[in-house]
């Protein structure tokens, strides 16, 4: 099946779009971009410089992606942005490119959701089935590895790890690099034990939280 474009988006012609690419009303697509199979921008989405991006994503209004870094070292380098599969970006939400600072790329992986008003700045690298609630913001360099929750509201700076099934508190300021399997809340955050709800939902048995739990 061939792509569907709305007559009021522009595409230039270095986009190459897969099959069955929806593209929405009033879209702006200008740059080295591609787009995989069945990924839909609802409307009013901006997709810039080389950016590409796999298949199954959404693209909700008035995302910004692949736009330049808010970072003042920043002079215009031919930078990256590389999107896995089956991502969900839903209002407002931004996405930098990398610099030359970070090895000029950002990178996001499958199966994560950005809810609206997320910021993830330039040269992050994001894993695998994350939730990033309303208006989190990453600063540049940030990692986040897989099935991590990150409340609304809350801050990460800079050169910052994220561990895999860990929980950040709605909020919450955070400088330092989380464990895996921690749950962190405040400004500043600091470990508050396990994130036991969100390691259960994942199927670890008793003896695999308890073993866990005794090196936490």
């Amino acid at each position: 099946m061939t792509s569907q474009v709305h007559p009021s988006s522009y595409i230039s012609n270095k986009v190459k779009l897969a099959n069955n690419v929806k593209i929405g009303p009033y879209c702006y697509l200008n740059g080295n971009i591609s787009i995989g199979e069945n990924t839909e921008l609802k409307s009013h989405v901006v997709i810039s410089a080389n950016t590409r991006i796999g298949k199954n994503n959404i693209f909700y209004p008035f995302s910004n992606i692949g736009c330049d870094p808010q970072d003042l070292k920043f002079k215009g380098e031919d930078s990256s942005l590389i999107i896995g599969d089956s991502n969900i970006f839903r209002e407002n939400v931004t996405i930098s490119k990398g610099t030359k600072d970070g090895g000029m790329l950002t990178k996001i992986n499958n199966n994560n959701l950005f809810m609206t008003g997320v910021h993830i700045a330039h040269d992050c690298n994001i894993g695998n089935e994350n939730i990033f609630v309303n208006q989190v913001t990453l600063g540049g360099h940030v990692n986040i590895m897989n099935n991590v929750v990150v409340g609304g509201l809350s801050a990460i700076i800079q050169f910052v790890t994220i561990g895999s099934y860990s929980m950040i508190g709605g909020m919450s300021g955070i400088d330092k690099n989380v464990l895996p399997f921690s749950l962190a809340i405040g400004n500043r955050a600091k470990l508050r034990g396990l994130n036991l709800v969100g390691i259960r939902r994942k199927n670890f048995d008793k003896s695999e939280i308890a073993r866990i739990n005794e090196y936490s």
